[in-house]
C-alpha cells in the first residue's frame, strides 16, 4: 500500500497542474456583448438627452390620431397599425439613432424586430412609451 501512495500523489498532481494550464475562454464585458442595431429600453430623461446630445429620431408609431392629440417636438409618424409600416420604416436614416415609442410601450415593443431587421443602427425604446413621457412632464407638441 505504501508503494501506490506516491504513484497516486504524483497522478493526481500531474492532473491538477494539467487543469492549471488549460486556458479560460474569457467572456467579454456586458458592454462588449451589445451589438449594433439591438434595441436599448430608456427612460424619458434619458431619451431627452439623446434626443438633444445625439439628435436621436424620435420614431411615433401611434396612429395619426393619437399623434394630433400631442406628440414629442419634431417626432416623425409611422403608424405600426398601418399595412405600409415596413415600407415607411425603409425610407428612414438607418445610421441615425432612433427613439420608438408608442403610447404604452406595447406596439413599440413589437415593432423592434423589424426595426432590427431593416438595420437600424441604434435603437433606443422609450420604455413605458408615451405615457412615461407625459407623466415625467417632458414638453408635448400639438
Amino acid at each position: 500500500m505504501k508503494s501506490t501512495l506516491p504513484l497516486v500523489a504524483l497522478s493526481l498532481i500531474l492532473s491538477v497542474s494539467s487543469f492549471a494550464e488549460t486556458p479560460v475562454e474569457k467572456k467579454p464585458a456586458s458592454s462588449e456583448a451589445k451589438t449594433a442595431g439591438e434595441p436599448k429600453d430608456v427612460t424619458p430623461d434619458e431619451a431627452e438627452k439623446l434626443i438633444k446630445e445625439k439628435k436621436a429620431v424620435v420614431l411615433d408609431i401611434r396612429t395619426p390620431e393619437e399623434f394630433a392629440k400631442g406628440h414629442i417636438e419634431g417626432a416623425i409618424n409611422v403608424d405600426f397599425l398601418d399595412d405600409k409600416f415596413s415600407e415607411e420604416l425603409a425610407k428612414l436614416d438607418k445610421s441615425t439613432p432612433v427613439i420608438v415609442h408608442c403610447g404604452s410601450g406595447k406596439r413599440s415593443t413589437s415593432s423592434l424586430p423589424q426595426l432590427k431587421e431593416q438595420k437600424f443602427q441604434s435603437i433606443f425604446h422609450l420604455n413605458q412609451g408615451f405615457k412615461a413621457w407625459l407623466d415625467a412632464g417632458k414638453p408635448v407638441k400639438k
